[in-house]
Parts: structure tokens; C-alpha cells; sequence
């Protein structure tokens, strides 16, 4: 594993998965959406954020969190590896919501500066129809833009720990 995609629904565990996968790799962790959003929640313009993506992706080596799924072009062709960390869309809601309350007006480490965490109906929705909407296109990406990787699937936190811990015993 040298360039790793970690993609799925908010409120799954990504970033947490992100997060290990990272510590015991030492390959280097990017939030995309420290890289996306600017301060009081100010997107990145279309016009930048497909030229800081190919910045980003060119680099050797990488775990690149978040889904931007109109970036996947440039990202899943350069990926070696592909975890797909995917949970029940009550469970990615809730905690989504739990997340929401316990970092209100704060900023999460992965979330870009001057981003606090507030509650936001729109994105509980989004998260809510991940799996109709944007899964399938995940997938069929997967298969071709990313057909040349290694894909992963964690579809619980155990398994998730459990790749890690297998992951340290082998390093």
C-alpha cells in the first residue's frame, strides 16, 4: 500500500479508520475536506479544486479520506488500494448527530480551520440518502476507474480494527 483511497458514507468511520491506517503505515493522512473547505464553511471554487486534487494525487504516497466523488478521476487511477467503509444509514445518521453534538462550535482535526461543527439539515439529508445516491456510482467507479486496485470493503468497526491489528503484526 503506498496510495490509499478511503471512501464512504459520512458518519461511518472513515476518518477514524483513515486515522489508524495511517498510524501504522506511516504513509502520509489527507482529510480532503481540510482541503476543500476554507474558513466559515467557504467551499473551494471549481475552478482550484480539481488542479489541488491532481496536486495532491500526484504525490508518491498517500492516504487520501473523503468521498468528492467528481474527483475520483483523478484519484481511484492513481490509488493502489480502495477501502470502502460503509455502515447502515441509521448508523452513519446517528452518528453524524452524535459527532454534530459532541464538536459543537468547535473544529474537528479533520475539518479545516475556522470550520466549526454545527448542525446542518442538508448534510443530515445527504448522509441520509448516501446509499441510493451515491453508492452506486461508488461502486461502479470502483470497477473501472479503480478496477486496476485492491479493494477493501470494512463493513463493521470490528472489522475494521481487525484489519488494522492484522496490519501492525505484520509490520
Amino acid at each position: 500500500m503506498k496510495r490509499v483511497l478511503v471512501i464512504g458514507p459520512s458518519g461511518a468511520g472513515k476518518s477514524t479508520f483513515a486515522a489508524g491506517l495511517a498510524q501504522k503505515t506511516g504513509l502520509p493522512l489527507i482529510h480532503l475536506d481540510t482541503e476543500y473547505w476554507n474558513p466559515g464553511w467557504v467551499p473551494t471554487p471549481d475552478e482550484d479544486w480539481l488542479p489541488r486534487v491532481e496536486e495532491l494525487a500526484a504525490r508518491d504516497s498517500w492516504i487520501m479520506e473523503g468521498n468528492y466523488s467528481s474527483t475520483f478521476p483523478v484519484r481511484m487511477p492513481r490509488a493502489d488500494t480502495i477501502f470502502l467503509v460503509i455502515r447502515p444509514r441509521w448508523l452513519c445518521l446517528a452518528r453524524a448527530l452524535w459527532r454534530s453534538t459532541k464538536h459543537f462550535g468547535r473544529t474537528r482535526p479533520d475539518l479545516a480551520p475556522g470550520c466549526p461543527e454545527r448542525y446542518n439539515l442538508e448534510f443530515l439529508k445527504w448522509v441520509w440518502d448516501f446509499e441510493r445516491r451515491s453508492l452506486p456510482y461508488v461502486r461502479e467507479a470502483m470497477a473501472t476507474l479503480g478496477a486496476h486496485a485492491d479493494h477493501v470493503t470494512i463493513a463493521t468497526d470490528r472489522e475494521g480494527e481487525r484489519f488494522l491489528k492484522r496490519l501492525r503484526a505484520a509490520n
